[in-house]
C-alpha cells in the first residue's frame, strides 16, 4: 500500500505493529551524496504510526537523509528470516537536543531492558556526550512478509 501524499502517514496493521513492537534491529538504506546505496543496522521506536531512528551527528548516514529524506528499512525477525518488515518514507530530522538526548534514552532503555545498569551507563557514559540527532519516519509503503 503506497500513499499518494507525502504528508501522510500509511497506516501500520496490527499485525505489523506487533513485529515491529517486538525487540528487533532495522537494517536502513540511505543514498550517498555520490548516488551509491549506504547501510546501517540502527535501533528504533514506534510513536503511532511513525518510526523514531536516532544517530551521533556526524555519521555519514544521518549526513545522507539531511540531505535526501528517503528511507527504506528492513526489519527481520531474528528467530526467522523468512520473516520480516520492509518500510519506504521519509524523514523529518529534529535536531533539538532534549529531545534527541531523550529518543536515545528511550531506546537504550528499550535495548536493554534485560540489564537497566547497562541502558543508564551507556547514557550517560555515552549518549549525554554527544550531539545527537533523531529522526521522524513518515511510512510512505509497508511490504510485510508475515505469513
Amino acid at each position: 500500500m503506497t500513499s499518494t501524499d507525502p504528508r501522510t502517514t500509511t497506516p501500520i496493521s496490527d499485525a505489523v505493529r506487533r513485529f515491529l513492537d517486538a525487540d528487533r534491529f532495522a537494517t536502513i538504506a540511505t543514498t550517498d551524496e555520490d548516488g551509491a546505496p549506504r547501510q546501517a543496522v540502527i535501533w528504533y521506536t514506534l510513536e503511532g504510526d511513525t518510526l523514531v531512528i536516532n544517530s551521533a551527528v556526524g555519521r555519514r548516514w544521518p549526513a545522507n537523509l539531511l540531505r535526501d529524506p528517503r528511507i527504506a528499512l528492513s526489519i527481520p525477525d531474528s528467530a526467522d528470516g523468512y520473516r520480516w518488515v520492509g518500510l519506504v518514507g521519509h524523514v523529518e530530522p529534529v535536531e533539538d537536543q532534549p529531545t534527541a538526548q531523550a529518543d536515545i534514552a528511550a531506546m537504550a532503555r528499550r535495548y536493554h531492558a534485560d540489564d537497566p545498569d547497562e541502558a543508564e551507563r551507556m547514557i550517560s557514559d555515552r549518549f549525554e556526550r554527544q550531539t545527537r540527532i533523531s529522526f521522524r519516519v513518515t511510512i510512505d509503503a509497508v511490504h510485510d512478509h508475515l505469513d
